[in-house]
């Protein structure tokens, strides 16, 4: 790792027979870099990382983990790297402190050093007093930092954390993100997937991953800026009526509800006109406009962005082959 990056990859890919879950991928992470990892559900994020920690082998490409070779090294690597999943590695009938001690035995914690970072750990997820416990009398939030105690009892240079705070509360994963930030100071490389944009937009960089590929990665402010086109923010009611309006409209190439709004998202040739044209266009099926307002895109209208384009190219291409 002496230039600094903590992770490698290189074209890499996974078939399961005709099936591609991972499609000729490259990237790379730096060391002490919250590397967000993203994309909807099936999109290759798992397979992924389950390549990276040396679980699956690649049916094609590199990749090296902390200087390590996936493919040849699998088994130097998963003593330096954390992992936690969406559901807890941990026992429910062992207290927190038990789940502890087990992982740092398993992890070959000196057994000097054990019972001291057992106590930090227990502290660290605000277990003190209740360590005793088992496991399955715990709250969700209290068994989501036990999980992430247990994945780097054993100091890891670099973290794999595939949606840790699904069905955690936001103020817990609030505190969550404050111990993966205090985990990045202290040099450990971040690598997490989650489908929440506020978690995405606290990462020093995010990809995309769409049906097995890496459409895009760069920082949020980044992807944000270099967003096409002009994003409008409507208020109008009713809500369906009024995206059944605007999708008919040419100069509209998407349209997503946002709560009780709408973003849509229209071509940088139809900026000086587009807000007066849709407010005529809406009024004129009956939908009544309270605002129309140009807005800043989010990293979530972004991404939308970017999938509707690909999933357009993808009916394209097929519709290509079926003409041939």
């Amino acid at each position: 790792m002496s230039n600094g990056i903590a992770v490698d990859v290189q074209a890499l890919g996974k078939k399961f027979g005709d099936f591609t879950a991972v499609d000729r991928v490259t990237f790379q992470v730096g060391r002490g870099e919250i590397f967000g990892f993203l994309g909807p559900n099936g999109s290759g994020k798992t397979t992924t990382i389950r390549m990276l920690c040396g679980v699956l082998l690649p049916t094609q490409g590199d990749a090296r983990v902390l200087g390590f070779d996936i493919r040849k090294q699998s088994e130097q690597i998963k003593p330096v790297i954390g992992y936690m999943a969406q559901k807890f590695a941990l026992y429910n009938d062992l207290s927190a402190q038990e789940n502890l001690e087990f992982y740092a035995d398993i992890y070959g914690v000196p057994l000097r050093e054990r019972n001291a970072r057992v106590r930090e750990l227990i502290e660290m997820a605000g277990l003190k007093g209740r360590a005793k416990e088992r496991v399955s009398q715990l709250s969700g939030a209290w068994r989501q930092r036990l999980a992430l105690g247990c994945a780097i009892v054993h100091r890891p240079l670099a973290l794999f954390l595939d949606e840790p705070t699904a069905g955690v509360d936001p103020v817990s994963r609030r505190r969550f993100w404050e111990l993966i930030y205090d985990l990045a100071r202290q040099d450990v490389t971040i690598f997490v997937t989650t489908h929440y944009m506020d978690e995405a937009e606290r990462c020093n960089r995010v990809a995309l991953m769409y049906n097995a590929k890496l459409l895009t990665i760069d920082e949020p402010d980044v992807l944000k800026a270099k967003m096409p086109g002009m994003l409008l923010e409507i208020d109008a009611q009713p809500q369906g009526d009024a995206m059944d309006v605007l999708e008919a409209q040419p100069q509209v190439q998407e349209v997503v509800a946002y709560g009780h709004l709408l973003h849509a998202l229209v071509g940088d040739d139809a900026r000086e006109t587009a807000s007066a044209q849709l407010q005529a266009a809406l009024e004129a099926k009956g939908v009544q406009v309270q605002t129309i307002e140009t807005v800043e895109p989010s990293l979530e209208d972004v991404f939308i962005s970017m999938i509707e384009v690909e999933r357009r190219a993808q009916v394209r291409a097929q519709l290509t082959r079926e003409d041939a």
